[in-house]
């Protein structure tokens, strides 16, 4: 990397938009919590303006920033996002920002200053069906907005920026890859009392058992992975439990798959855990099963790899970017499924090999390189 521009990077004044941030910390909470102390400990010159429910938590990880409370009023979305095209560029003014970052797609069309947005993904353009029409719609637009206006974009993926290239009119000069890290601090080889902590609080009675983590929304293809899971047990001794984790989305599909799982099958779903029992869970599990139809980079994958488990995921979009040869692949069919369970339920030496490939493959994935990435792109954002 450029010495020059590393330094134009760090001496860059930037105001970070963290208010989009949920108070449940998935999505593009995990972006900017990580990446944030990342950007500090790289030497970013930094101004965080964030819900009033997050001052305390910006300021203790950011001692050297500062850390502004926007209006209590912008915890309603249709508030926020209307006070982000008038209170933020105020903001952005007051702090002396030369740059302001919009780490979630939106961001305010006379900002007064060269504007980042982060882009996620490309799944609202190439698989509409898995969402809501009218979040479909909305980030459709913002999405063409930012790749038009925005001074430069950020996308964790090759793959990501190679579809909005594609589908969304994307010039590639103007359009920055940052991959996404993984916090060794939350996400590690678990030990044995963690990964017992996790059984207890989950209350498994099954010896083994298949995790998944995420949203349980329409494109993560859960039911799919319900199938294909009591398909796997039918074939195989000693049939795992099935752990579905994760906040609940709008995927309807999901109930009457759940009520159709016999009862000499044991299958739970307890909802979003917190951070601190993630590690037991996911290396505690014998495979852990993330069947996406597609994602812009794939960060469940790569916290389970952190965590040594042997994971089964396909082969869509950016996730081969994330998991390369420390994964195992199969298509999002029931039945695919179903034989990528079971070949890894009764391969005790394929799991792992996996495991041992997939701390390796994870180590590579920082986010000290990840906030490198994000103060070039904000040193050309300045410069251009």
């Amino acid at each position: 990397m450029g010495g020059g521009v590393m330094g134009a990077g760090a001496r860059t004044r930037v105001l970070v938009d963290a208010t989009a941030v949920p108070a449940d910390r998935g999505g593009v909470g995990r972006y900017v919590d990580q990446l944030l102390p990342a950007l500090q400990e790289v030497g970013a010159s930094l101004a965080v303006v964030c819900q009033a429910r997050d001052l305390e938590l910006y300021g203790t990880l950011l001692p050297s920033a500062d850390v502004v409370a926007a209006p209590p009023a912008i915890e309603s979305r249709p508030a926020r996002l209307a006070w982000e095209q008038v209170g933020l560029p105020r903001v952005a003014r007051a702090v002396g920002a030369q740059v302001l970052h919009c780490p979630h797609y939106t961001f305010p069309l006379r900002a007064g200053l060269p504007v980042v947005t982060t882009l996620h993904d490309a799944t609202f353009f190439t698989s509409p069906e898995v969402h809501q029409p009218v979040k479909r719609t909305f980030f459709r637009t913002w999405t063409r907005a930012s790749l038009r206006l925005a001074a430069r974009c950020v996308v964790p993926s090759r793959a990501t920026l190679d579809e909005l290239a594609r589908v969304a009119g994307a010039t590639r000069e103007r359009v920055d890859v940052a991959h996404h890290g993984v916090d060794p601090v939350s996400f590690h080889l678990p030990s044995p009392e963690e990964r017992e902590q996790a059984r207890a609080t989950l209350g498994l009675a099954a010896r083994r058992y298949v995790a998944f983590l995420g949203t349980i929304e329409p494109r993560k293809n859960v039911p799919a992975l319900i199938a294909g899971w009591q398909q796997a047990c039918r074939r195989v001794d000693d049939p795992p439990a099935l752990v579905l984790a994760g906040g609940r989305g709008w995927d309807d599909r999901v109930d009457p798959a759940l009520a159709a799982v016999p009862d000499d099958l044991e299958v739970l779903a307890p909802g979003y855990l917190p951070l601190e029992q993630l590690a037991g869970l996911l290396g505690g599990a014998e495979v852990v099963a993330y069947p996406s139809l597609g994602e812009g980079f794939g960060l469940p994958v790569l916290e389970a790899m952190a965590c040594g488990a042997a994971v089964l995921t396909s082969p869509h979009l950016a996730i081969p970017e994330v998991g390369g040869d420390a994964v195992e692949y199969v298509e999002s069919t029931p039945g695919d499924l179903a034989d990528g369970l079971v070949r890894l339920l009764t391969e005790p030496a394929r799991r792992a090999e996996l495991a041992d490939a997939a701390v390796t493959r994870a180590a590579e994935f920082t986010w000290a390189a990840s906030a490198e990435a994000h103060l070039r792109t904000f040193a050309r954002a300045a410069a251009g």
